[in-house]
């Protein structure tokens, strides 16, 4: 990076400069973890003295423990495309309402996860319920690692609970699909034809301000050769969402060649199939008990609340560990 010329090839620089900050942040981690090491062997042998320092090493334990948690999540996050922002698509399955409403759960358990962990999220298209809920939504999570951390989040979920619609109070069972995708940016080139793609305008009716359902501003783009669809209907004009709407579409086409690539594509595959009673990755029962439980896994945890209030880092952290060792 200090030989002259580093910066004449910019999308090259740019790529290099990534890649040496998230090496740095990883040896800051490490350094982090040592610091905490030597403060409590300093407390061991003060401890050896006669001094009563318990609390404070259990303490430093804990934060040390901690440290070497994140540190080992980190490290398992070694591929190109896991410090990339993540774009997050759901979609209910079959089910009308029920599942629409399940659909704008998960969406809302996302968004808290964000913001729990200091990310940054964009709305890029969204489409209400009929009655409630989402027929579909797209959304960014903007900041380091957020597709690493997301993308085993990607398949089917399964609700179990007692229906909020159902005035006979009878237990339903829900299915909404989850599709991650790395966001690409300009250290990575996507050619697309222009004739391959088959652009559509029409009137927003999600959420909006003052132009929705009063101009063509939304765009769905369709890429022919891969029947690929994306939209765009958040954004005031239709240039703009006609600019989101094609970095989606880039972002899916770099994420179905990456899949292509990878050894464990039937893995993949098999996450994805239909939005129904087995092709689940993870389950949340709300009744007849409480428990929430990823099949990949096994990661359970009783407390579904707090899992639907954002706390999913148990399964994150789970899935991390489960994809590198197996």
């Amino acid at each position: 990076m200090a030989e002259p010329g580093f910066w004449d090839n910019r999308t090259g620089a740019v790529e290099t400069s990534r890649e040496q900050s998230e090496i740095q942040r990883k040896l800051d981690m490490a350094e982090e973890v040592e610091k905490a090491y030597g403060e409590i062997s300093t407390l061991m042998e003060l401890r050896e003295e006669g001094e009563d320092v318990e609390e404070e090493v259990r303490n430093f334990v804990d934060t040390w423990e901690d440290q070497i948690r994140k540190l080992e999540i980190n490290i398992k996050l070694n591929s190109p495309d896991d410090q990339r922002n993540a774009i997050v698509s759901i979609h209910p399955g079959a089910g009308g309402t029920e599942s629409q409403d399940w659909a704008s759960i998960l969406m809302r358990m996302y968004l808290r996860w964000a913001e729990l962990n200091g990310y940054a999220t964009s709305l890029m298209d969204y489409l209400d319920g009929e009655e409630a809920g989402i027929k579909s939504v797209t959304f960014s999570v903007e900041g380091p690692y957020a597709f690493g951390y997301l993308k085993g989040e990607a398949g089917v979920h399964r609700l179990v609970r007692i229906s909020p619609f159902d005035a006979a109070k009878r237990r339903h069972t829900s299915f909404a699909a989850v599709d991650v995708y790395p966001e690409v940016d300009d250290s990575i080139e996507i050619v697309i034809n222009e004739k391959e793609l088959r652009i559509d305008t029409f009137r927003s009716s999600g959420r909006g301000g003052q132009h929705v359902n009063t101009t063509d501003s939304a765009v769905r783009i369709t890429h022919l050769p891969t029947n690929i669809v994306v939209s765009c209907q958040n954004e005031r004009s239709q240039i703009k969402n006609r600019e989101v709407a094609m970095k989606v579409l880039k972002s899916r086409l770099y994420d179905l060649e990456r899949q292509k690539q990878e050894e464990d594509r039937q893995k993949k595959e098999d996450l994805k199939m239909g939005i129904n009673f087995g092709s689940q990755i993870r389950s949340y029962v709300l009744h007849p008990y409480q428990m929430i439980k990823d099949h990949r896994t096994d990661c359970e945890v009783g407390n579904t609340q707090a899992v639907l209030d954002g706390e999913i880092t148990p399964f994150i952290e789970a899935y991390l560990k489960w994809s590198v060792e197996g």
